[in-house]
């Protein structure tokens, strides 16, 4: 059992909870029995699970587990109450091949949003997500939470939106962008039978160079006083309609 929060393995673990680091790597760390058991049912390679003494947690599959004291669990941990397992996970890639539905993220800095996006394209059914330039790391402990395992089931992509949308357009896609200048609301167009939507950042909105390259401007009424909607739910609301 390790102990020390100095010993060298423990060290490697602490450095995965930078950005930085992960992307050298190419690991991030996953942590609480629903997580870990959604991404062991996933095709993602779990290198090993550390789990804190007095845990209990069943592991059926053939993978190393490294049991540490609780000073070192803490250690490693990002949440507040941590449940005793973690896992280190390789990330793994991803291909693009132009779908039916397609999510494109522009600039999602909050982890909480994107992670929320993630999950609500997992659930109504989308193809894929692109994560554009400027969006926060997936690999974000924050976002991987937010997922709730959606992460570990549908593909993602992360690059420059623009030669994405070039090839789904060219394949036949039609891409809406979610935004309020010069467009139609959203319950006055048909679904495309194939689509990709672009969503921004919480501030700033899709990139105007981006909106430029779509074939329809669509946005979200609002009828009471609230200024805008959620990144997060406006993705809900118009990923749901596509689908339908």
């Amino acid at each position: 059992m390790l102990t020390s929060i100095q010993n060298p393995k423990v060290k490697e673990w602490r450095k995965l909870q930078k950005k930085k680091n992960r992307t050298k790597e190419k690991k991030f760390l996953v942590e609480g029995h629903h997580l870990v058991e959604e991404v062991l049912k996933s095709d993602y390679s779990v290198e090993e699970l550390i789990k804190r003494e007095g845990t209990d947690f069943e592991v059926s599959l053939d993978i190393p587990v490294t049991e540490v004291s609780d000073q070192v669990f803490d250690a490693i941990a990002s949440t507040e109450t941590p449940q005793g397992i973690a896992a280190v996970v390789h990330q793994k890639d991803q291909h693009f091949e132009p779908g039916d539905l397609t999510l494109m993220v522009d600039a999602v800095q909050d982890p909480g949003n994107l992670g929320t996006i993630i999950r609500t394209a997992d659930a109504a059914g989308f193809d894929q997500v692109i994560l554009g330039t400027g969006t926060v790391d997936p690999f974000n402990d924050k976002v991987i939470r937010s997922t709730q395992g959606s992460l570990f089931h549908i593909p993602f992509i992360q690059g420059d939106l623009v030669p994405y949308i070039d090839a789904l357009k060219e394949e036949g896609v039609t891409v809406w962008a979610s935004t309020l200048t010069d467009a139609t609301p959203y319950q006055q167009l048909k679904s495309p039978e194939r689509a990709a939507l672009i969503v921004g950042n919480e501030g700033q909105g899709i990139d105007e160079s981006l909106t430029n390259l779509a074939d329809q401007r669509v946005f979200i009424p609002i009828y009471g006083q609230a200024e805008s909607l959620n990144v997060a739910i406006a993705s809900a609301i118009l990923m749901y309609h596509l689908k339908s």
